[in-house]
């Protein structure tokens, strides 16, 4: 590739991701204790440099399966932060991902340089440089979209009952949710298959697992059918 643009400044560019997960109590923030300067040993995002060659999405997804070994992972681009003084290092731009995981995919690495942790989205500590503004950010875009859109589900079992599905959006939403209100809600779309397994650890009765219905989901879109929750 002939270069171009000699006079222009190179900078950095960076990309973050935010990765969230449910463990069916409690919505977490998957961070890093950062091993190298500035800021070391701090808490950080998970993250990296663009390589040459590679788009940003595909930065991002190495970078979420360098840490975790899972390539089905739902990554939305988030924004591009570049304040002028944002890392101490050097002039460096980063474009922020959210990603969504199952926690039934995805363990903590048991290798001992490995800093990763989880941590409850209430209890989150002070991150390095912008990455609690990037986390706000990715918390507000998560709670809009999982209004209009099922990626709610993205972050459960494939089967799951209806106390678990409302457990999340209280999660998300850091509120609670009028139970039989939400459950006609959910049900009324359609989108829901039941199986005839049933969950007996929550109560003597159980409660029915569902899957989600994907296909029918897509197909109800294509007629002009909106989600809402």
């Amino acid at each position: 590739m002939t270069p171009y643009y000699f006079d222009n400044t190179r900078f950095l560019v960076a990309v973050d991701c935010i990765i969230f997960g449910f463990d069916n109590k409690q919505l977490k923030l998957l961070l890093i204790k950062r091993n190298f300067r500035p800021q070391k040993g701090k808490w950080s995002l998970v993250g990296g440099f663009l390589e040459g060659g590679e788009s940003l999405d595909q930065a991002a997804l190495r970078i979420l399966y360098n840490l975790s070994g899972l390539n089905d992972i739902y990554l939305e681009q988030l924004y591009t932060y570049g304040e002028t003084e944002r890392d101490p290092g050097e002039r460096v731009l980063s474009t922020a991902y959210y990603a969504l995981i199952r926690a039934e995919d995805y363990h903590l690495p048991i290798n001992r340089e490995s800093t990763a942790k989880w941590f409850p989205i209430e209890k989150i500590p002070n991150l390095i440089f912008d990455h609690n503004i990037m986390v706000d950010k990715a918390m507000r875009r998560l709670r809009r979209k999982s209004l209009s859109q099922p990626i709610g589900f993205e972050l459960l079992p494939d089967k799951f009952t209806i106390p678990q599905l409302q457990r999340l959006y209280e999660a998300i939403h850091q509120r609670e949710l009028d139970k039989r209100n939400f459950r006609k809600k959910i049900l009324s779309m359609g989108l829901l298959k039941k199986l005839d397994e049933k969950q007996k650890t929550g109560s003597r009765k159980g409660a029915f697992y569902y899957r989600f219905d994907i296909e029918k989901y897509n197909d109800l879109v294509s007629t002009g059918f909106h989600f809402e929750i």
